[in-house]
């Protein structure tokens, strides 16, 4: 962690973050379960109102807005979008819980991954943790009686992997808001183009279109701001394993409001993943 924020700062803003996080799980899984709206939709009208929010919130604080129209730095907006899309379609077939467990095991290992890439040589303690993370999201999407949808998994991983993308991309952001503002209207266009093509199997109801709203507005424009503000005091490593939190609230909410069910291998695997994670990240430091 570095010094441009004081670490309670760094904290309030980092638990702030992980709740909008697993709100985005939790509101995604419900709007989808029956369904009240269609996964594209979903999508298209989570990062339109996240648009629009923090366009009307730079305003609001007398801060630049925005372009109108996207601008050159189309790679941030793409990964956002990928994370996005996938995260619908996947929960579509996945449990708030299974798809946050997948999820942010991909996101960590995709950070932990840059980090070698970067430079990094794990200690053995670290190797013997990724190791173990990347068994147990194996034994997590295996063939078998309470393995996850095959596919709702792998869209699940490419979600991750798009978000631990974005996420390191906006570690180097001089201003959080005006810089997430931009990749959600850059998103735009691609959302709106999945949604034409989608246009046939369009079906939205106005509880999904209010949990949609909430999603973006809200748990996504709002809570990645504040994601934003706090990456730049941490580390690659740090920012990873303080995700760690996010599959266990997930999991834990939606047992507790959508009724779902928590399975011995959803905790068995999720014990070897957050643990070899664990492992890999407050293990010893890092050789370079």
């Amino acid at each position: 962690m570095t010094a441009s924020l004081p670490p309670i700062r760094v904290l309030a803003l980092t638990a702030l973050a992980l709740c909008a996080f697993a709100a985005n799980s939790l509101l995604c899984r419900w709007a989808l379960a029956d369904p009240r709206i269609d996964a594209v939709s979903f999508t298209s009208v989570r990062l339109l109102t996240g648009a629009l929010s923090l366009w009307l919130l730079l305003g609001w604080l007398g801060g630049e807005r925005p372009p109108p129209r996207p601008g050159r730095r189309w790679l941030p907006a793409a990964m956002l979008f990928a994370y996005a899309i996938a995260f619908s379609l996947a929960y579509l077939s996945l449990s708030a819980g299974t798809g946050a467990l997948i999820l942010f095991g991909c996101v960590q290992l995709t950070m932990l991954l840059a980090g070698l890439r970067g430079g990094e040589r794990p200690s053995p303690r670290q190797w013997t943790g990724l190791l173990l993370a990347f068994a147990g999201l194996a034994w997590l999407v295996a063939p078998g009686v309470t393995a996850p949808s095959p596919s709702g998994a792998a869209l699940m991983a490419i979600a991750g992997i798009a978000w631990g993308v974005y996420s390191l991309l906006g570690r180097g952001a001089e201003n959080p808001a005006l810089t997430t503002a931009r990749n959600f209207v850059r998103a735009v266009p691609f959302a709106l183009a999945a949604s034409l093509l989608a246009l046939p199997h369009v079906s939205i109801s106005p509880q999904g279109l209010l949990l949609a709203t909430l999603s973006g507005a809200l748990a996504s424009g709002l809570g990645y701001i504040v994601w934003y503000a706090a990456l730049p005091s941490l580390t690659a490593t740090r920012a990873a394993s303080v995700q760690l939190a996010v599959p266990v609230l997930t999991a834990v909410a939606g047992v507790a409001l959508l009724g779902e069910p928590l399975t011995p291998r959803l905790i068995a695997a999720g014990g070897v993943i957050l643990g070899g994670i664990a492992l890999a990240v407050f293990g010893s430091a890092p050789q370079r």
